[in-house]
């Protein structure tokens, strides 16, 4: 469900991930030499205050490496971890948030590649137009794909055993699983209008023609 290998990332990007790389490994212990734990992948990615598509897949760079990697030794967890059942819940609750942020940055950039409208003079563009919603439909397929697998976490996290284990410094995790539970947060909700209203504008440039302008 990757389509992050369909856009290049700029030299002057490349470098920058690389230099954050280096400067990273000053952080780790002494015994640490490279990003190889959740942990780690996951502190690499941030949000911006204006957010272009380079800094969006940058994070979905960072995010699916973290998906990927192994969970750090308890010790280095972002939340203090007393026993199995707290490591179990925690492992649950993270790869559950992933999945959530993955689901927030593929519809980011899939918006990116949306078109609200097909307006008349659009119409010597249509088929650049029809390219941009495609890669937008790709962008917001995939999001679903990631918060149904978040959905799937947060029922793992949810379950009756774990009910009275609240972990320390990652509260808005559990309060997103719970959020999940009772449906008042549903990403499945906005992607699916994304995807109704790009099919609507998709069709009305289908139907341009020679005529149109």
């Amino acid at each position: 469900m990757n389509i992050f290998n369909k856009w290049t990332i700029s030299f002057n990007r490349l470098t920058k991930l690389v230099l954050i790389l280096f400067l990273l490994t000053f952080a780790l212990p002494l015994n640490a030499y490279y990003v190889t734990y959740k942990e780690q992948y996951y502190r690499l990615f941030h949000l911006h205050l204006i957010q272009y598509p380079d800094d969006t897949m940058e994070n979905i760079y960072w995010l699916e490496q973290a998906l990927k990697a192994d969970f750090a030794n308890p010790l280095y967890a972002f939340a203090l971890i007393e026993n199995e059942t707290e490591w179990e819940k925690y492992r649950y609750l993270f790869n559950m948030h992933i999945n959530i942020k993955l689901t927030e940055q593929y519809l980011f950039l899939g918006n990116k590649w949306n078109k609200r409208n097909a307006y008349f003079y659009n119409a010597p563009w249509k088929e650049q137009n029809l390219e941009s919603l495609d890669i937008a439909e790709n962008c917001f397929r995939t999001a679903l794909y990631y918060w149904e697998e978040a959905k799937t976490w947060a029922e793992k996290a949810n379950q009756r055993r774990f009910r009275w284990i609240h972990l320390q410094k990652i509260q808005f995790w559990e309060d997103s699983a719970f959020r999940i539970e009772t449906g008042k947060l549903n990403y499945a909700r906005t992607i699916n209008r994304e995807l109704a209203s790009l099919e609507r504008v998709r069709q009305i440039f289908r139907a341009m023609d020679e005529s149109t302008y």
